[in-house]
């Protein structure tokens, strides 16, 4: 079944590429959030927590989902070599100015996270609370490998049950406390109907800047950027079987951040999904927090 509950908005971009998000309780008042996918992700992993968001939470929230430059719905790039974080943090600030959103809590899943870092250091306006999942400022190397390989190998599903099938096989070890309906709606977010065919719904033009990393030599440390969020509330979650933000890391972060909270998600890996279990609730009670801190 089609989606519902939401309505999409195109923007021009600085350098003309049409770019789209998906708006969800419009009309409701108080801090707006922000939501920005993983590498290849789009708004649509978004869906289910942006409903519960707007709809369900003790405070409903106007909630506003991205589409990256050559995801989903947006427009491809030309040039691959402009699928960079820089590129697509200044995508996301020229969406919100279109939108008027002068302030927001944002919820950045990995590659999200990394665009939430890099707007703390050229936005920090922007930022009333940040909600960080499964991502930090050391990105471990064989973790990155696992999903470049992944990628660079995914197989091509002809329908979705197939999708989710392969899914299951390649992430079940790391999300065994994943249901049916979550595999489903994990499968379904990745990929897109075109002309009878299940296609993967990114450029694929976005794994050359991927195999480009050097990933025999140690990824560069972010922690300037991850300390640009100081004095902004964090929220930090982390999968129990993530290979991407390791334990040690997250617990530096904390050190480094003494105000920031935490969550491990139990029987999920890289990323987990953010509208299982308690976490839409969790999510929403920090978001509330900092929405009073920042009316006050």
């Amino acid at each position: 079944m089609p989606e519902s509950g939401f309505r999409s908005v195109f923007y021009s971009a600085q350098d003309g590429l049409r770019l789209h998000a998906r708006i969800y309780g419009d009309a409701n008042p108080g801090l707006p959030v922000v939501c920005l996918p993983g590498l290849t992700r789009n708004a649509r992993d978004f869906h289910a927590l942006a409903t519960q968001l707007s709809t369900e939470a003790r405070v409903p929230r106007k909630v506003i989902a991205f589409d990256y430059r050559g995801r989903g719905l947006s427009d491809y790039d030309p040039d691959w070599q402009r699928y960079e974080v820089s590129v697509e943090a200044a995508d996301i600030v020229t969406g919100l100015a279109v939108l008027g959103v002068e302030h927001a809590a944002f919820i950045g899943t990995s590659r999200g996270g990394l665009i939430v870092m890099a707007l703390a250091a050229s936005r920090p306006a922007l930022l009333k609370a940040v909600v960080l999942n499964d991502v930090g400022p050391v990105i471990e190397g064989d973790g990155l490998a696992q999903i470049r390989a992944y990628l660079q190998r995914a197989p091509k599903p002809s329908a979705l049950a197939q999708a989710v099938e392969i899914q299951k096989a390649i992430h079940a070890d790391a999300f065994p406390a994943l249901g049916e309906d979550d595999w489903h709606r994990f499968a379904k977010a990745l990929y897109k109907d075109e002309n009878g065919r299940l296609r993967a719904d990114f450029d694929p033009k976005l794994l050359k800047p991927l195999k480009a990393i050097d990933l025999d030599r140690p990824l560069p440390a972010l922690w300037p950027l991850f300390e640009g969020l100081g004095g902004i509330p964090v929220l930090a979650i982390r999968g129990e079987n993530s290979r991407l933000l390791s334990a040690r890391t997250l617990e530096e972060m904390a050190s480094r951040h003494p105000r920031m909270e935490r969550i491990v998600v139990s029987g999920q890996g890289h990323a987990p999904l953010l509208e299982t279990g308690t976490l839409p609730r969790q999510i929403a009670t920090f978001i509330d927090r900092a929405g009073k801190a920042h009316r006050g």
